[in-house]
């Protein structure tokens, strides 16, 4: 076992750590603020073609102002089947259609709404931090076993439970960011 070695583990698990915080961004792109964003519907999926496809695949979406989203199909005759797909999510949202496009428009959040989709972010954030936890505790599992195999020194284990504790505390300080990032826009401090 050399350097090299323990030079791929850090990178695998910055690799994992980072992959939870894009998983944590993900998630908490769906979770609704007062604010219009397209990334709150793909959770949407609509009954169209005799199969369920994701709402994005069907309509263009844009939004043409902070508390409105439209869809525009790509086949007018999808207008209805969007529709009652946007209605039928837990969404809480009330879509209308022209005839051309459907449009969407976001109420804004009662303080208590509000509230529920912090603890929401909460939750979220608090997996993603365990997500990277787990990473840390493989890592320093095969630090371990390195060193009970004779294949690492204990100075090189010390080394490696030091930088995998730096580049989890890296990680942990960004799901910190995000979530206070998120709960700014849900609550406006």
């Amino acid at each position: 076992m050399d350097v090299n070695d323990l030079k791929g583990l850090y990178v695998e698990v910055n690799t994992r750590m980072n992959a939870a915080i894009e998983h944590l961004r993900h998630e908490l792109a769906g979770v609704r603020t007062g604010r219009a964003s397209v990334a709150i519907l793909d959770s949407v999926h609509v009954d169209a073609y005799g199969s369920k496809m994701p709402l994005n695949q069907l309509a263009g979406l844009s939004v043409p102002e902070p508390t409105l989203i439209v869809a525009q199909p790509f086949d007018p005759s999808q207008l209805g089947a969007i529709e009652k797909a946007i209605r039928a999510s837990d969404l809480g949202l009330n879509p209308t259609n022209d005839g051309k496009v459907v449009r969407i428009p976001i109420p804004s959040l009662t303080e208590e709404r509000r509230k529920e989709l912090s603890r929401l972010v909460h939750k979220l954030s608090e997996d993603g931090r365990n997500s990277v936890r787990q990473v840390r505790r493989d890592a320093n599992e095969r630090l371990k076993k390195l060193l009970k195999d004779h294949k690492i020194s204990e100075d090189d284990e010390k080394k490696g439970l030091d930088e995998v504790q730096k580049i989890t505390d890296q990680h942990i300080k960004q799901i910190d960011e995000v979530q206070a990032k998120k709960d700014q826009e849900l609550l406006g401090k």
